[in-house]
């Protein structure tokens, strides 16, 4: 872990704001240091420039607070949202396109609302989905794929 800490991995205004403490266990401390070795590291060093984690692990209970999916990597330390530090979505969309093109081992890569954000997920299978989050005629989310 080069430009990563568990720190910033594991912060979360919410569980803050509702006293959640959100501590990774062991298998879950060594998956987030597997996803910072294998696609945050490397993103980071090939983009240049610092790179924002918005959300990466999340305790069950933080999960639930913020409406994630029951089954989310993020409770298991294999899933971070990530954007710029310009937080502009032609900058994040930057993000998404070097995870493909250098080829990164993800399991799921997702923009997120037409690049609010990029997530991103490392895991056992790595299947390489690549997806897109959109919200349906009834304003719940959907994830459709391709870019």
């Amino acid at each position: 872990m080069k430009y990563f800490t568990i720190e910033e991995l594991t912060a979360s205004p919410t569980a803050k704001r509702k006293g959640i403490r959100n501590t990774p266990g062991l298998t879950e401390t060594k998956n987030l240091f597997a996803l910072v070795n294998n696609i945050l590291d490397p993103l980071r060093e090939a983009y240049g420039k610092p790179i924002v984690v918005t959300s990466g692990y999340r305790c069950y209970l933080l999960n639930r607070a913020v409406g994630g999916a029951t089954s989310s990597q993020h409770t298991k330390g294999q899933a971070a949202d990530i954007r710029t530090l310009s937080d502009k979505r032609e900058d994040n969309k930057k993000l998404f396109d070097l995870i493909l093109s250098l080829k990164l081992p993800f399991d799921q890569l997702i923009n997120e609302y037409n690049y609010d954000w990029v997530h991103v997920s490392f895991g056992p299978k790595n299947r390489r989905q690549v997806l897109r989050a959109v919200r349906n005629k009834f304003g719940r989310t959907e994830y459709v794929s391709g870019v």
